[in-house]
């Protein structure tokens, strides 16, 4: 009796957001950690004209861990993912008309040829990868997908409505505004005057840094730390050159950055917390304090909580995966006061999964180390494709049992 066939995994990387580099180093902790007795990887890299490319293992597992070094290999054949469902939920890659495989390395790409997939695990940050797009693809599709589907992927990228949600749910949210361009360009120093005073919610010793963010993006990119009002103006101006929606928000005297990791689907449970320690010149979590500065941050895991700060953080974490429509996998984010008051921050729907990354180190310290922690997701994401595909498509009544 032969051995059981390997599922092919697509591993979908890259994408046409600021964080396009960011996901190459994901994929790459993600595809070292699969279990090659189990799963046998199939890597397409989205790049930043949208087109899907197969990719080679070993120039992506070879890659440097600077996200300024991380690139796609331009040359190799372009595929697409056929929209009609397949056999048992499989999908199929196919090579576009006139795409070439580059002779060198057309076997470790798999060639030119029409290949099945499995299961999808999208490694994508950012949007048009982690804000409902391409799951919205891959539910045409029919293919079983790791992570949140279009709604909750939708609501998990975008922080205006993110809040909404979280604030009717009467969960913690500081005070915010949100800006589109026509609102901020008809009244600027109206507006600059109404996000100063998010200013006044500090301790009477100091007041409340204000943060400028982009509604729809992560890794901290294009965020500003406004600590004075004369820089309100360039901070959102620079804002809105990622997204046409802007987010201003109350920070925290003091912050402490706790972070939680959520894994399941319907019974979801929560990891031991973790804590962010920010020693950069920016005064934040940013993106250089993440990925370019080897000293911006450190980790402490488990966070320096007592037990019931701890039950908190996982239970409010638990609530905002529920809250938001969340499957499989996130990270939730919190600020923590001098006061010791929780306030959540965000979700991230497909948290990072680099050498450095919390979701992954969070769940090794909890138990499950990252091989272990990816057969899970991806054991989710079928879990969940079989109980959708026995879901009825039809109203009609149920045909009678024929008769004996």
């Amino acid at each position: 009796m032969g051995s059981p066939r390997k599922l092919r995994v697509a591993v979908l990387f890259g994408g046409r957001s600021a964080e396009h580099e960011i996901s190459l180093l994901s994929a790459r902790f993600v595809v070292e950690a699969l279990d090659r007795d189990r799963y046998e990887p199939v890597l397409v890299g989205i790049d930043k004209e949208g087109r899907w490319l197969l990719q080679e293992e070993a120039l992506l597992l070879g890659a440097a861990r600077d996200p300024r070094l991380a690139r796609l290999n331009a040359a190799m054949p372009e595929v697409t993912l056929a929209t009609r469902p397949g056999a048992e939920g499989a999908a199929m890659l196919t090579p576009l008309s006139g795409s070439s495989t580059p002779a060198d390395s057309a076997g470790s790409a798999g060639g030119a040829q029409a290949s099945g997939i499995d299961v999808v695990f999208p490694v994508l940050h950012g949007p048009l990868g982690e804000d409902g797009s391409v799951q919205g693809l891959l539910e045409l599709t029919g293919v079983p997908y790791v992570g949140s589907g279009v709604l909750g992927s939708a609501v998990g990228m975008d922080k205006d409505v993110m809040k909404r949600l979280l604030r009717e749910a009467e969960l913690p949210v500081l005070p915010h505004f949100t800006l589109r361009r026509s609102t901020w360009e008809r009244d600027r120093a109206g507006w600059i005057d109404r996000v100063a005073a998010l200013a006044e919610g500090g301790t009477p010793s100091r007041s409340a840094p204000i943060f400028v963010k982009p509604a729809n993006l992560g890794s901290s990119v294009g965020i500003r730390r406004v600590t004075a009002p004369f820089e309100i103006e360039e901070a959102i101006e620079h804002a809105f050159e990622f997204d046409l929606k802007v987010v201003c928000e109350q920070g925290v005297p003091g912050a402490r950055e706790i972070e939680c990791a959520v894994l399941g689907d319907d019974e979801p449970i929560a990891s031991i917390p973790g804590e962010i320690v920010i020693d950069h010149a920016d005064g934040f979590y940013s993106y250089a304090a993440k990925y370019i500065d080897e000293r911006g941050a450190s980790i402490k895991i488990p966070a320096d909580l007592d037990p019931a700060e701890v039950s908190t953080v996982q239970n409010l974490s638990l609530r905002v995966f529920r809250t938001l429509e969340a499957s499989g996998l996130a990270r939730v984010d919190f600020l923590m006061g001098e006061d010791r008051r929780l306030h959540v921050n965000e979700i991230n729907t497909l948290p990072g999964f680099t050498a450095i990354s919390m979701y992954p180190k969070l769940w090794e310290a909890s138990g499950i180390p990252p091989r272990e922690l990816v057969q899970r997701l991806i054991e989710i994401a079928l879990d969940r494709g079989v109980r959708r595909r026995l879901l009825r498509t039809s109203a009609g009544l149920k045909p009678a049992p024929e008769s004996t």
